[in-house]
């Protein structure tokens, strides 16, 4: 990683970290128990990526970090609900999360079920604060993530995941369990991002094809990391997809055509930057670095 780009990371993760924290209640907020929980988890130590990328967006279409602010930590909070959930004992059954015990661990599960339904709330809660802009309005935002969320991506691609345990899929079923889980929201991030910032319509397209291509790849490189690296530098349980008999990139293509497969993706989500120019100087960096990441 480039010095300019680690500092930027750096300096992105401590503006929404600070966000984060006055944006959810306080630890000793009662009924303190959901707020610790909801904390614990979303204090957990996050790369804080998707909230990054929606920052990064804004930008390259002239926008403020201050508008887009709203959004940015709107799906941190919907990510984290996500993996709350999916870590329960109905679901992926996950003891560690972002390298420390997860939230059912900790809390139980019927507060971590509670804790991500209030971090889903919170997440649409705060997307309706963005101000309003020429072409987009919040009620617009709101419906953004609010797609995104469901039965049609996230929710769906859950669904299908868990459904998929214990058989060897179709590389075609595999990849819409990543669209729909993994690409959906990354592209959702980029989006809202964009239309903080009074994007034009090419320009949420471009977006939206950004994020699509960039989120596949990510998700085709987790499935690479879940194999190839321990369970302390990915701060998760490695070998998880193995051991559950779950159907990923390189149980279907082998790891060198996986990281082929990545990187063809890489490439077609640079190509989309090419409306921006110059401004999309950061989006181009993130999806070098989500592709060469190494936990």
């Amino acid at each position: 990683m480039s010095a300019d780009l680690k500092s930027y990371l750096t300096q992105r993760v401590a503006f929404v970290d600070a966000a984060l924290d006055r944006f959810v209640p306080a630890a000793e907020t009662r009924p303190v128990t959901i707020h610790k929980a909801m904390r614990h988890s979303l204090f957990a130590g996050g790369k804080r990526l998707r909230p990054i990328l929606c920052l990064a967006a804004a930008e390259a279409c002239g926008g403020s970090l201050e508008n887009a602010l709203y959004a940015a930590c709107a799906v941190e909070c919907l990510h984290t609900y996500s993996l709350i959930h999916d870590d329960l004992p109905c679901m992926d059954d996950d003891d560690m999360r972002r390298g420390v015990p997860t939230c059912h661990k900790v809390y139980g599960e019927a507060m971590a079920l509670l804790a991500g339904d209030a971090l889903q709330a919170l997440s649409f809660e705060l997307v309706a604060q963005t101000p309003v802009t020429h072409r987009h309005s919040p009620a617009a935002m709101v419906l953004e993530l609010a797609r995104t969320a469901g039965s049609l991506h996230l929710v769906g691609g859950q669904v299908a995941d868990l459904e998929g345990e214990g058989r060897k899929l179709p590389l075609e079923d595999l990849r819409y369990i990543h669209e729909s889980k993994t690409a959906a929201l990354l592209a959702s991030s980029v989006k809202l991002g964009g239309m903080s910032a009074d994007a034009q319509l090419d320009q949420v397209q471009a977006l939206h094809d950004f994020g699509m291509a960039t989120g596949l790849a990510f998700q085709i490189i987790d499935d690479i990391l879940d194999v190839t690296q321990t369970t302390e530098k990915l701060g998760k349980s490695a070998g998880k997809d193995l051991a559950s008999e779950k159907s990923t990139y390189p149980a279907l293509m082998g790891l060198d055509a996986s990281r082929d497969e990545a990187h063809r993706l890489t490439e077609k989500a640079r190509q989309a930057l090419e409306v921006f120019g110059p401004n999309g100087y950061w989006l181009h960096q993130m999806a070098d670095y989500l592709l060469k990441r190494d936990y």
